[in-house]
């Protein structure tokens, strides 16, 4: 399989074919918030010009796949992104990673190869207006010159559905190449037309290791980086950036900045960069992904019975900022989704650390979350109520309209009572046991079996209750015929 073969297999039909000779630049007129560029990427990472203005993050920004650092597993050997570029192939990319990963820099990369007009878009700043106007000119660069105009957008997910739909046509049509970035799944935060139209690549924090080779380089490089100042970095100084950088260059690099600024002599100390550090925040953005990754993972370690790991995602929600009513009603869905007849207490206790926490508040309240969290994880775990609701459900979907039987119906009236509402009603009251062999459920569906209690907690018991009920049915029955 060649080249250009390997890369319609991997991402689907390469359409678009770079256009490099005789074609004039595309100039546009400057819109605010909008960078545009006529012929390289590389000319809006130009640091010899005012470099002591510009984050040594920037200055550091590489150029070329050969110097980028990390995120093997799609620039690596005959991974996608350098097949892409040896095909001289380009299709719209969404990269998702978390901050510092690299996904604004690989798509200058990218688009530093192929000699097609560039425009970045900050999803913060630029409007509906901007757009329009951009893919308009986009558009008539296309019918001139038959090349499409890469747009990258920086936080995608941060522009709603209707701005992200104005792309939408000119996608299809090729007149422009799309790249987007975004710390955000995209499954949540890009819309589905678009997001089909697009190859989603996923980008990793960055490891120790990559750090290390970044960190290092930022100090050896006399033309962009700190080499001019000769400054010596311990290892466990080195790691103290590193743990905090979590994965992120951006923050590495501004950290070990800000901390040469703030040097004695010729050496990096923990001194300056406790100095450097101001507190750890949290990334959490609670419509964001990292929400649902929480949340998910309290709930999991609930149903998998981990008293301390529920702890632990508990702690972790409430240090991030997450609304701990949120917390408190996932708390009660979990009761009766994941525990239910197994332990009913647990529901009352989730409701009542709700009612606490609404009563006391934050910070004292959050023990109440804590108390419910350990009973909760501790408790016996049956999701049988739950699977037998969805059964009925499913029932009712599929016949919506199933008539009441007319012994089982209200007779309000007598012109109810006189068409058969009630007739042949048997109250429960008056037999022995109070229950009866009479059908309640619609004709079409006598004899279906929803719940089917376990063998933990409450369970047994109610287990045996009904079979019991279900054996004294049947003796009815028999007795009656």
């Amino acid at each position: 399989m060649g080249s250009g073969l390997a890369i319609e297999y991997l991402m689907g039909s390469c359409y678009l074919v770079a256009l490099r000779e005789g074609i004039s630049p595309f100039k546009l007129s400057p819109l605010k918030n909008i960078w545009y560029n006529s012929t390289k990427v590389t000319k809006f990472m130009d640091t010899k010009k005012g470099e002591k203005h510009i984050p040594l993050a920037e200055r550091m920004r590489p150029k070329t796949l050969e110097h980028f650092y990390g995120q093997e597993h799609i620039i690596g050997e005959r991974k996608i992104l350098s097949q892409l570029i040896k095909a001289d192939c380009l299709v719209s990319i969404i990269f998702w990673g978390p901050p510092g990963s690299g996904k604004t820099t690989l798509g200058y990369i990218i688009a530093d190869q192929f000699n097609f007009p560039y425009i970045f878009f900050s999803a913060v700043l630029s409007g509906i207006k901007e757009v329009k106007q951009v893919m308009a000119k986009a558009e008539s660069h296309k019918k001139m010159y038959g090349q499409p105009t890469i747009i990258f957008i920086d936080e995608i997910h941060r522009f709603n559905k209707a701005q992200q739909g104005a792309f939408l046509p000119y996608v299809e049509k090729g007149d422009i190449i799309l790249f987007g970035s975004t710390t955000e799944n995209p499954s949540f935060e890009v819309i589905a037309a678009l997001l089909s139209r697009t190859k989603v690549l996923v980008l990793n924090p960055l490891s120790e290791e990559t750090l290390t080779l970044i960190i290092k380089g930022a100090l050896a490089d006399k033309e962009q980086g700190l080499g001019r100042l000769k400054l010596k970095l311990e290892k466990q100084v080195l790691k103290m950036i590193i743990d905090y950088a979590n994965g992120d260059a951006r923050r590495a690099l501004n950290t070990l900045e800000i901390s040469a600024n703030l040097v004695k002599d010729d050496k990096i100390t923990t001194e300056e960069v406790k100095e450097a550090l101001q507190k750890r925040i949290l990334l959490y953005d609670k419509k964001g992904e990292e929400h649902f990754n929480l949340i998910s993972a309290l709930h999991k370690s609930l149903r998998n019975s981990d008293v301390d790991a529920s702890l632990y995602w508990l702690a972790r929600m409430i240090a991030a900022g997450e609304d701990p009513l949120y917390i408190a009603r996932r708390l009660v869905r979990f009761a009766s989704e994941d525990i239910g007849l197994a332990d009913p207490q647990a529901l009352s206790i989730a409701l009542s650390a709700k009612e606490a926490y609404d009563f006391i508040g934050s910070p004292e309240g959050e023990l109440a979350l804590a108390e419910a969290a350990i009973y909760l994880a501790s408790a016996p775990k049956s999701n049988r109520a739950y699977v037998a609701f969805n059964k009925a459900m499913k029932d009712v979907e599929a016949s919506p309209f199933e008539p009441v039987p007319f012994h089982i119906r209200n007779p309000v009236t007598d012109l109810m009572k006189g068409i058969g509402y009630g007739k042949d009603y048997a109250y429960a009251h008056k037999f022995p046991y109070s229950t009866t062999a009479m059908e309640t459920f619609p004709d079409k569906l006598k004899g279906r079996k929803y719940y089917e209690p376990g063998n933990l907690g409450m369970e047994k018991d109610i287990k045996k209750r009904i079979e019991w009920w279900n054996s004294l049915k049947e003796k009815i029955k028999r007795e009656k015929s």
